[in-house]
């Protein structure tokens, strides 16, 4: 594929935008506006819904379409990513808005924007910091638990419009009660429409792949109610929307207090940041070009900030409509910019043919947007291969349905730093021997047949030692000592270890103390700079023969006489 530059420098670098226009080629026009027009035809249904989703008038959800695509265009570097409204950052505004607007229609429309420009702000920061690397204390394990939790909790959410009751509730159980006790006013009529429109997504899903089929569903719907008088026979429709585009203006400051809005803020930064980074590198990926990972917060930021300013809530990159965008062929950033002017031209001219929309149609969308997240695949797979990655994810999935999205994701995050710590703190301590007639050394635990050292202790730390880990070493190797007779000399190879720190080669000078009180002899082999410098700083030099440093394994035991 002939495309721009894959390492812009300087301004290019900064505003990628002067990039990809300099280098742009006529024979992309027309992919480019196929894309764009495909990914509003997508937008209009799903902006919609997930508006409705975050409390918010329905029209909001097309501005963030809008506003955050050409945001994202001019400061973004990948080519396909699209940015708009998603689902667990609409549910995220929705349980936590509401709470602090008190019941006011007017501060939630103007806390959901003060979000937006929180955020932007936000991507700054992070940007300015070079924080990307933050992000990736939050594991994979992690994020599947999350996804499922969120995609849970957004199916629930939206079951009381697909069955036509109140429903109600502040978590995943609590909705599920009441839903079950309002069973016996289930409107038929609605659940039909429902599922009809569910039923012919999936359908169009897996039969038209990459195709408008939402849109499509939407204007069937549209025409069906209005020729039935669905409206009058109960069936709840979006109503009437505005006319017009967004007025630009900054968002009412003053609304909250800091630690009122950074929560909601640095949530909807690390889910926004997460997801998009996540689909733009599968498509830069695919279409073999580099994705700067730190320039995607000045990118997230832009759209944000742009959404901000024009009533819009957080927006983010997705991976359901970049894929749209993707498969309809967008080969630049200019396929957001099209999209923008389809949904604006829709805004000024055609926002009337949507007032008999039905509700439970917006909530079928949305399932059907959502259900994926729920990867029972890949839990299952994470129960049979790695119990402690089950765990991480479980506790990610019972913090969303428990807590909500805004305090699942928070929880999820701690619980991958911890997570990574009980990794790091329980080490593989390989004890080594003998590869049979060769100079190499293997763990006994994994290799049958390798000779055991007669008269010697050889351990090898696979990982770094640190303050969460030396007392754990130190205790195996002892426990290891204890179960051994006539030993004469403990090698410690560092080979495999890539940093100490103080705790680590202090704990290393105990062993050597504890060792020479048993007069054996204590040796450090395989050492490499950075380690070497921490040893002598803690005065190992002195303690072992610091020569051996550098040296392999087979060579010191060779000097040493003890094979």
């Amino acid at each position: 594929m002939n495309s721009p530059s894959d390492r812009p420098l300087g301004w290019s670098r900064l505003f990628p935008v002067s990039g990809w226009l300099v280098a742009y080629r006529g024979e992309w026009l027309a992919s480019d506006a196929v894309a764009g027009i495909t990914l509003a035809a997508y937008a209009i249904p799903v902006s919609l819904a997930y508006a409705t989703l975050a409390g918010l008038a329905p029209q909001v959800g097309i501005y963030g379409y809008m506003l955050g695509g050409i945001g994202y265009a001019l400061l973004g570097s990948s080519r396909q990513l699209a940015i708009g409204p998603t689902s667990a950052i609409s549910l995220m505004i929705a349980s936590t808005v509401g709470v602090l607007a008190g019941g006011d229609a007017v501060r939630y429309a103007q806390i959901a924007s003060l979000a937006a420009f929180a955020v932007a702000v936000l991507c700054f920061v992070c940007w300015l910091f070079k924080l990307s690397v933050l992000v990736r204390l939050v594991s994979d394990s992690i994020l599947v638990g999350f996804k499922a939790g969120a995609g849970l909790t957004i199916i629930m959410s939206q079951l009381p419009s697909l069955f036509g009751v109140a429903g109600g509730g502040h978590n995943f159980f609590d909705r599920a009660l009441r839903l079950v006790a309002q069973i016996g006013d289930i409107n038929l009529l609605i659940v039909t429409i429902g599922a009809v429109a569910l039923a012919l997504l999936l359908l169009g899903e897996r039969l038209l792949p990459g195709k408008p089929v939402g849109i499509t569903i939407v204007a069937l719907s549209i025409l069906a109610a209005t020729l039935l008088s669905l409206p009058a026979a109960g069936v709840p429709v979006t109503g009437k929307i505005p006319e017009g585009l967004p007025t630009l203006a900054l968002p009412t400051f003053g609304l909250l207090q800091f630690d009122d809005l950074f929560p909601l803020a640095a949530g909807c930064v690390l889910l926004a940041y997460i997801e998009g980074v996540s689909a733009a590198r599968s498509f830069a990926a695919k279409h073999g070009y580099a994705l700067d990972v730190r320039q995607e917060f000045l990118g997230l930021g832009a759209a944000n900030l742009a959404a901000a300013c024009g009533h819009g809530y957080p927006v983010a990159g997705g991976l359901s409509q970049s894929a749209v965008n993707d498969s309809a062929g967008a080969r630049t950033p200019l396929a957001l910019l099209i999209c923008s002017i389809a949904l604006a031209l829709c805004l000024l001219f055609f926002t009337g043919l949507l007032k008999n929309l039905p509700k439970a149609v917006l909530a079928a969308i949305v399932f059907a947007a959502v259900y994926r997240l729920v990867d029972v695949q890949a839990l299952l797979r994470m129960w049979k291969v790695s119990r402690l990655d089950f765990y991480a994810a479980a506790i990610a999935l019972v913090a969303v349905l428990l807590l909500g999205i805004l305090q699942g994701v928070l929880l999820a995050s701690i619980a991958s730093i911890f997570l990574l710590l009980a990794r790091a703190s329980q080490p593989n301590i390989a004890f080594l021997g003998r590869l049979p007639g060769t100079g190499r050394y293997s763990d006994n635990a994994r290799h049958d047949g390798v000779e055991p050292l007669v008269g010697v202790i050889a351990f090898r730390p696979e990982a770094s030692l640190l303050y969460i880990n030396a007392e754990t070493i130190l205790a195996v190797v002892l426990e290891a000592l204890r179960k051994s007779s006539d030993i004469r000399l403990v090698a410690c190879d560092l080979s495999a270890s890539p940093y100490i720190d103080l705790a680590g080669a202090r704990m290393l000078r105990d062993l050597h103390d504890e060792l020479a009180s048993r007069r054996i002899a204590f040796c450090i082999v395989g050492a490499h700079a950075q380690l070497r410098d921490l040893l002598q700083a803690e005065g190992l030099a002195e303690k072992t023969d610091s020569s051996q440093w550098l040296r392999s394994l087979d060579s010191v035991l060779g000097d040493s006489q003890v094979k």
